[in-house]
């Protein structure tokens, strides 16, 4: 019988059948291979109790996709989340994901959750930012419920993996779009002002036909040694207008005369914020191949 992992935890994968949701243990076999089962992973399962829903897990079908953070397969879209504010987003850690989701091919919706507590204007600086970049940008407040049913649209019929910083509101939309979930959610530690870890592990929640969402840990740092500094300008969307357009052919848009991505920055019509981090990011992945 095939299934889908919703669930792995202390050895045993949940997987979810068309009789029900199987406790499968993993058969040896996967650890002679290297390979680990993934939430996320369509599988092949042998029944050993019907009745009690167990079995073995005997196979992994092909993965469309495969993500090492959060650590999930077949994704069909990631919808980052951060706070406008109550943690001040992180928009270098933002940009992070963003290429990350990038390289892997995974379609990226970037949501600012707490919209309720800033200006008018500051979220809109962080929704254009954003939207120009060729992002869809969800604007909510999981405490007014604005932008739930936006959120909701976005899942249906697909795999979605909520991520984002601990402390931003994940667990509380989750709540919201799916209640039986009935995710443990945090407080902000007032003394960091940041949150604390509420998630333990990751899990698929079925909340339609053919509908998934995953909450993740929150992660307070990304780090992008997988990339090579050359390819790194690919990953930022909004220079591809440029390509081309500059005086030197393989442009990196850092030092060089007559950039027309460079250009752009400063005409206003790419974010200096997101051009900044990315010759952040370069800079790191130069420093990490010279070592």
């Amino acid at each position: 019988m095939n299934g889908k992992i919703i669930k792995g935890i202390a050895g045993f994968y949940y997987v979810n059948t068309e009789k029900g949701i199987f406790e499968c243990k993993a058969k040896g076999i996967f650890r002679k291979k290297g390979v680990k089962p993934l939430v996320g992973d369509m599988v092949e399962i042998d029944i050993l109790d019907e009745e009690k829903l167990t079995g073995n897990l005997v196979n992994i079908l092909e993965r469309q996709n495969e993500l090492i953070r959060p650590a999930v397969a077949n994704v069909d879209q990631a919808i980052v989340i951060f706070a406008a504010a109550k943690p001040a987003p992180n928009l270098n850690l933002l940009d992070r994901f963003l290429i990350t989701m990038q390289k892997h091919g995974v379609e990226c919706v970037v949501c600012f959750n707490k919209q309720d507590i800033v200006k008018e204007h500051e979220i809109a600086l962080l929704r254009d930012t954003y939207e120009n970049c060729g992002y869809k940008v969800v604007c909510a407040s999981a405490i007014n419920n604005q932008g739930i049913d936006e959120i909701n649209e976005l899942l249906k019929n697909k795999t979605t993996v909520l991520a984002g910083p601990s402390g931003v509101g994940k667990s509380s939309i989750i709540n919201m779009v799916t209640p039986e979930a009935n995710v443990q959610t945090g407080n902000i530690s007032d003394k960091i002002d940041r949150g604390k870890h509420t998630t333990r592990h990751s899990e698929l929640f079925m909340i339609g036909h053919n509908t998934y969402i995953m909450d993740t840990p929150g992660f307070s740092s990304l780090y992008i040694n997988d990339f090579e500094r050359e390819e790194l300008k690919s990953y930022f969307i909004e220079f591809n207008d440029y390509e081309g357009n500059c005086k030197f052919q393989g442009c990196i848009h850092i030092n060089e005369p007559k950039c027309a991505v460079k250009d752009a920055v400063n005409q206003g019509k790419i974010s200096k914020t997101r051009y900044d981090n990315y010759v952040l990011m370069y800079e790191e992945l130069k420093d990490i191949k010279r070592y």
